[in-house]
């Protein structure tokens, strides 16, 4: 759930992009065309997706997760080009990869049960026994990091108390464990200082307003101590310590619309710019040796990556690269070695490795179907329109191949939040749509982070209304543009991106179908059943979308379950059974409503999934639904 940052940046005049947007369909000949293929979910989904970048103690392999069993396992990926080894072997819930051990090759990995959200830290041993770290029905954890001895290790845990996550140090013998920070006042467990004298804190105190607290945990008794003080609504993050831990640097937008990074020397109290950029400065990290500084910034939906010698303050030259976005960049503990992604609209994840100052990258995994010809998808291309009050929107536009020849459907595409962001990149789901014949434009409709804090806070308690406007807009949009069927244009969206189109397909008339992913119907109910560990930003959600016990009337008024009579076109809702954020209520009673209106909707329920669907099989199923339901009413 996002809550703080960021502003909108214009750099396109609509004329120009509206006319890049329209090429000539007559330049595209009929033996392209023809040539052009089209493929099935379950082809789509034969792609594997990858995540995760630790290498083990001699830098001989990388620990990942990846779904190619059908659930994410973890997996050993030797950095020699091997064969892969799969450490865990789940075939019900997802289990993702965090970390090996700094001396051998014991890892830590996490899972959660069904998809309830309650994720455990778990061990496994070099014998095979596996080692649950933090047991309990109702307990959260996660992993934060390794003490500077490389013996112990940090947790957060809320076993104590729900609400809250206290801070354990670990032994990597026993896994004994001692409680070294008890988080009595709702902080947010940040970051640790490399010689794990200093803790960073966070603390919400609303949705456009955040601080940073620093513990000394040398001390008996640690106090808090506020770093960021100000005035008005500020947001502050710690985004790491420098190696040599004399400073912290962080995130603020006190002096723009977006994120700049600066430092915060722990001896002095003074702070200077770190660093800035004209977006979003997303993450500041240093390799292990600190000798490298990895910086991401947020560029109009895609990360943009710069790797820096801290010595000479030069970026570093890498050896030609595959086309593509640098994605989770890791070293090893001398830094003679890279591990990272490239990731594209139409190529999935890949990992890689590089030795720095070699000329030459090699690549370690395939995720791609090779029965998939990339020439047959289609990258995104950034373009924006103007909403009702003549505020610029951006949006990632897909144009699929079948419309060089004819006008076809489209679908304004929704992401989750409130406060997230559609992002270039690849999904199976997106380009399987398209490929079919589908046009998308994925909106960041305003309230989405990425475009500056005044834009991401536009749509405060206006959420069904302002941004819903957007949407509609967005429908106008793409009738404007010469290759879409002016008359079939849907909606989808899943999380938030669900509730707006279902208030889209109960409160307006303008779209002729409508699939929504596990998305909030009824705020009243969603607001008051927040899970107990969102404690500590329930004043930032009533903040943005309203405080049930005073704003019931208005949260009652943009909850489409009440109006479910008013839906004129059918409806397509997917729910996970075991989702702890939408409730599996909100999605019957939805339908339920829908039904009694007499119009059509239809209901696929995933009895092992929560809120998002991680089992590849669901995926396929899911992703096969969506095409059929568009196909019959959409299309036609």
């Amino acid at each position: 759930m996002s809550r703080i940052i960021l502003f909108f940046l214009i750099i396109f005049c609509f004329v120009m992009l509206q006319s890049c947007m329209q090429p000539s369909n007559k330049k595209i000949s009929q033996q392209h065309v023809d040539s052009f293929k089209t493929y099935s979910a379950e082809e789509f989904y034969k792609t594997t997706s990858v995540f995760g970048s630790s290498l083990n103690h001699d830098a001989s392999a990388v620990l990942v997760s990846n779904d190619a069993t059908g659930v994410f396992n973890v997996y050993r990926i030797p950095v020699d080009g091997s064969q892969s080894t799969q450490l865990t072997h789940s075939i019900t819930d997802s289990t993702y990869a965090l970390s090996w051990f700094p001396n051998d090759d014991r890892f830590i990995y996490q899972a959660d049960q069904g998809g309830n959200e309650n994720t455990h830290l778990y061990v496994k041993e070099l014998d095979g026994k596996i080692v649950d770290l933090t047991p309990g029905d109702k307990n959260k954890a996660s992993f934060v990091g390794w003490h500077h001895d490389d013996k112990h290790f940090f947790v957060a845990s809320n076993k104590r108390n729900p609400k809250y996550f206290d801070l354990y140090l670990y032994d990597s013998d026993d896994y004994s464990r001692k409680m070294v920070y008890e988080n009595n006042k709702g902080y947010t467990i940040s970051r640790l200082s490399e010689d794990d004298k200093w803790l960073a804190l966070g603390k919400t105190n609303g949705n456009a307003d955040s601080d940073i607290y620093l513990v000394n945990l040398t001390q008996k008794k640690p106090i808090e101590k506020l770093i960021t003080a100000h005035k008005g609504d500020i947001s502050t993050n710690a985004y790491t310590f420098t190696r040599d831990s004399k400073k912290l640097i962080y995130a603020t937008n006190e002096y723009g619309e977006f994120n700049q990074a600066w430092s915060y020397d722990l001896s002095d109290g003074s702070k200077q710019l770190y660093f800035k950029d004209d977006w979003d400065v997303s993450f500041v990290y240093f390799s292990k040796d600190g000798k490298y500084q990895v910086t991401g910034v947020n560029a109009d939906a895609q990360t943009k990556i710069t790797i820096r010698d801290t010595k000479s303050n030069k970026l570093i030259k890498l050896p030609k690269m595959p086309e593509g976005n640098l994605q989770g960049v890791n070293f090893s503990k001398d830094s003679q070695l890279m591990v990272f992604y490239v990731n594209s609209d139409t190529s999935p994840s890949n990992l890689y490795v590089h030795n720095l100052g070699d000329k030459k990258v090699k690549r370690l995994t395939n995720s791609g179907n090779p029965a998939i010809n990339e020439n047959n998808l289609v990258a995104s291309q950034v373009v924006r329109f103007k909403s009702f009050d003549g505020l610029e929107i951006p949006c990632l536009l897909y144009k699929p191949k079948q419309a060089a020849t004819k006008k076809v459907p489209a679908i304004v595409y929704i992401h989750g939040g409130p406060g997230g962001q559609s992002r270039k990149g690849y999904s199976a789901m997106i380009q399987h749509l398209v490929n079919n014949g589908y046009g998308i434009c994925r909106i960041n409709n305003r309230g989405s982070r990425g475009y500056g804090k005044t834009f991401f806070h536009l749509d405060d308690k206006r959420h069904g209304e302002d941004d819903l406007q957007d949407v509609v807009y967005n429908k106008k949009y793409l009738q404007s543009l010469d290759w879409v069927d002016q008359d079939k244009i849907g909606v989808m969206g899943g999380s938030y991106g669900g509730y707006l189109t279902m208030a889209a397909m109960a409160f307006t008339n303008e779209f002729k179908a409508g699939i929504n992913i596990f998305g909030v119907t009824n705020w009243v109910r969603t607001l008051k059943s927040i899970p107990a560990y969102w404690e500590s930003f329930r004043k930032s959600l009533y903040d943005e979308l309203g405080d049930p016990a005073t704003d019931e009337e208005r949260l009652h008024r943009i909850s489409p379950v009440f109006y479910g009579h008013q839906v004129k076109s059918p409806v397509l809702v997917v729910q996970g059974v075991n989702d702890p954020r939408v409730l599996k209520i909100e999605s019957d009673e939805m339908v339920e409503a829908i039904r009694k209106g007499g119009t059509h909707v239809e209901y696929l329920l995933f009895d092992d999934e929560g809120h998002g669907f991680s089992k590849k099989k669901n995926r396929i199923e899911a992703s096969n639904k969506y095409l059929e339901f568009l196909n019959e009413y959409l299309a036609q």
